[in-house]
């Protein structure tokens, strides 16, 4: 068991987002991390009622039971006594508990603050006691970097300096004059601050005291939500709206004329306008009618606005424009605003994740999985599953046409793709558009994102259309079908001209899949189309099939669904351990039902031999070691499983839905097996990184092998 403890240079560095972001980063490595905050500090926590911030965040982003903090009056009452070491002995009691399970243990420690004068000392009294290698977090400003050296000599000299073995190296957070998917790639970023240390201090600049990440400033990571600025405020809520989502990156106090307001009025602005200026608070109302997504309208001074005012401002209300009101006026309400915390909320969970993601994104990977190498179970998990998703699509390289191009939610998507070069996206649409659309959200579309009005391109494909379907279309239905952009989008598809396609975040699957079964065709060995959907559980991903497309297939057919699902699970770095899902396992049951599992997995043996498929198996069986072993004690499959291969439609959709919406899931799919080149649904209610990773695998399997 290897311990990390990660030490700040000093309030406001990120230490807890930064301590998230290289958990999750060692599990895209396959490596198991714990976490343990030791020590409460009041002076930090004034939010939370004498519950540890730090705990409550991790705990809620991760879902994990933590070992409680010691109290801080408990920690300065013993180090006051004289009894550290019985303080010491009591934190590697709270190690064995917080590291059980878990590859290495990651430790938050102590923040220096003016009221913690003691945390040098106990920090290095805690990295003695559990014999942890450090690792210093601070900020830094990729224009200014004079003193960072001297920062970060002062701070490891309690551990050895920068050259002693205990220290292993730091990670720089929100570093200013560095932009997200800039110029500078993170190699670099990395080399041009290395080399500006070491030529500062010999001591830096070198792998013994390792940059092991330079995160850049991102000020959506930043951004509170409406409902955090009401807390704070304590403010009255008029209409609560989107409180809960929308972000503040913005606040403007507003007074002037509406007139001279009017550029201000930009999605995630705060307006700040006395309670009585009915006009402004009109004016915000119209802007978001027509599509801007203010954060919201703070009303100051204590005013109310009248009802009927309140009544012409109820479509604005409705569309999600939160409205709140205060008693203080607008000079000590922006404020009170400028003072706000950054931290993270524990309650968070959007930001949570984003900012772990983004820190995980920017840490280097290869250097921590050598570094923090240990023997682990095969496995992988949800954040190793996304991290391969987006480097394999990134190598690949493939050209993604996405026929919904004004869905605000796919133009998002297009455009982190694009700047991540995840694939290259292609929008159909008009290109005014699209721009309105991104204007209104605030969004910069790259240069190189490609958007093609349908209306210049469509005549090109109705004599191959009619080729295609001959004898069932003729030149005016050929036409009139190719009014649907999804129909457009296939035949761009089938001609080669793109390499996958991505809709459904509008459209229904039989909107999105009727095309390519009429226009794509079935991979040659393979009969039927069929799915698969990616299930993010806790600890690992799974696949599940069929759960989209065949309502009642037969045992041969079941035989192919369950190879077209070993073959996916396999591309995606899914060792397949197919299990043949039934209600009853082994030899137990009969009937119809059970009957056509137990021929489909025969079938499916005879034809691959090579892939460890068993059934018939109930869920439990296949899902929980201790069940497989009681009721298949001889199955390779019972009690491991990767692959569950359901029965009939039925079965299948409502698994997946009772285990997404029950266990708060995240599923990624329907992913579309068995066609000779790729077509992906969305679900209707999917999430801009839904999206992005349901590209990601499209271009993977435009690929044909995900090596």
């Amino acid at each position: 068991m290897q311990t990390f403890l990660i030490v700040p240079t000093g309030v406001g560095v990120g230490l807890t987002s930064t301590c998230l972001g290289l958990i999750r980063a060692l599990d895209m490595a396959g490596i198991r991390a714990g976490f343990m905050k030791p020590f409460y500090q009041g002076e930090l926590n004034a939010d939370h009622q004498g519950e540890d911030r730090s705990n409550l965040l991790v705990s809620r982003t991760l879902g994990r039971t933590l070992v409680p903090a010691i109290e801080q009056s408990v920690v300065e009452k013993m180090i006051g006594d004289g009894h550290q070491d019985e303080l010491l002995e009591q934190l590697v009691s709270m190690k064995n508990d917080s590291a059980n399970g878990y590859d290495v243990l990651i430790v938050e420690s102590l923040v220096p603050t003016s009221q913690s004068s003691y945390a040098p000392q106990l920090n290095a009294a805690i990295a003695q006691a559990l014999d942890a290698r450090v690792i210093v977090i601070s900020t830094a400003d990729i224009d200014h970097l004079e003193g960072l050296a001297d920062k970060l000599d002062l701070m490891t000299q309690s551990f050895g300096g920068t050259g002693a073995t205990r220290t292993l190296g730091y990670i720089l957070n929100r570093v200013k004059g560095a932009v997200e998917n800039g110029d500078l790639s993170d190699q670099a970023l990395r080399t041009r601050i290395t080399q500006s240390l070491h030529a500062q201090s010999t001591h830096l600049g070198g792998d013994d005291f390792h940059l092991i990440g330079a995160i850049p400033f991102n000020e959506t990571l930043s951004a509170p939500r409406t409902i955090d600025v009401a807390h704070v405020l304590g403010a009255r809520i008029v209409n609560q709206g989107e409180a809960l989502h929308r972000r503040v990156k913005r606040v403007s106090l507003c007074a002037r004329t509406v007139k001279n307001i009017l550029s201000v009025l930009t999605p995630d602005t705060l307006i700040v306008t006395p309670g009585d200026r009915e006009d402004i608070l009109l004016a915000s109302c119209l802007s978001a009618m027509n599509g801007v997504p203010l954060a919201g309208v703070v009303l100051t001074g204590g005013f109310n606005p009248e009802p009927h005012v309140l009544e012409l401002c109820h479509n604005a209300f409705a569309g999600g424009l939160p409205i709140l009101a205060v008693e203080t006026d607008s000079f000590e309400t922006v404020q009170r605003l400028t003072r706000m915390s950054t931290e993270i909320p524990p309650d968070d969970h959007e930001r949570s994740e984003q900012v772990m993601a983004t820190v995980a994104r920017h840490l280097d990977i290869d250097w921590l999985r050598q570094h923090f190498a240990v023997q682990h179970t095969e496995r992988l998990s949800p954040a190793a599953f996304r991290y391969q998703l987006v480097k394999k699509a990134q190598k690949a390289q493939k050209r993604i046409v996405l026929p919904e191009g004004t869905e605000p939610r796919t133009i998002q998507a297009a455009i982190i793709c694009q700047t991540r070069g995840i694939a290259q996206c292609i929008l159909l649409a008009r290109r005014e558009e699209v721009e309105v659309v991104a204007r209104t959200r605030g969004l910069t579309l790259p240069d190189d994102l490609q958007i093609i009005n349908p209306e210049t391109i469509r005549s090109h494909y109705i004599t191959p259309m009619v080729e295609r379907r001959k004898g069932k279309l003729t030149p005016q239905l050929a036409e009139a079908q190719l009014q649907d952009t999804v129909v457009l989008g296939t035949m761009m598809l089938a001609l080669g001209e793109v390499d996958g396609l991505v809709s459904g975040a509008i459209h229904t699957t039989a909107n999105t899949v009727r095309p390519a079964f009429q226009l794509i065709k079935t991979a040659p060995n393979f009969s039927l189309v069929s799915s698969i959907f990616f299930m993010l559980l806790p600890e690992q991903v799974v696949v599940y099939g069929d759960c989209a497309i065949n309502p009642d297939p037969t045992a041969q057919e079941l035989a192919e669904i369950a190879i077209q699902s070993a073959d996916s699970a396999a591309s995606f770095g899914i060792e397949p351990r197919v299990a043949m899902i039934s209600y009853s396992t082994g030899e137990s049951g009969t009937g119809t039902d059970v009957d056509k599992v137990r021929e489909a997995t025969r079938i499916a043996r005879e034809r691959r031999p090579d892939l460890m498929i068993d059934g018939p198996l109930q869920y439990d069986a296949a899902a929980i070691e201790s069940v497989g072993k009681q009721k298949a004690p001889d199955s390779k499959v019972a009690g491991q499983a990767t692959v569950f291969v359901f029965p009939d439609l039925n079965t299948g959709n409502t698994t997946y839905k009772a285990v997404q919406r029950s266990a708060n899931v995240i599923s990624v799919g329907p992913m579309l097996q068995g066609l000779n080149k790729p077509v992906n649904d969305l679900s209707r209610g999917a999430l801009v990184e839904d999206i992005i990773y349901t590209i990601a695998l499209t271009a993977i399997q435009a690929q044909g092998t995900a090596g």
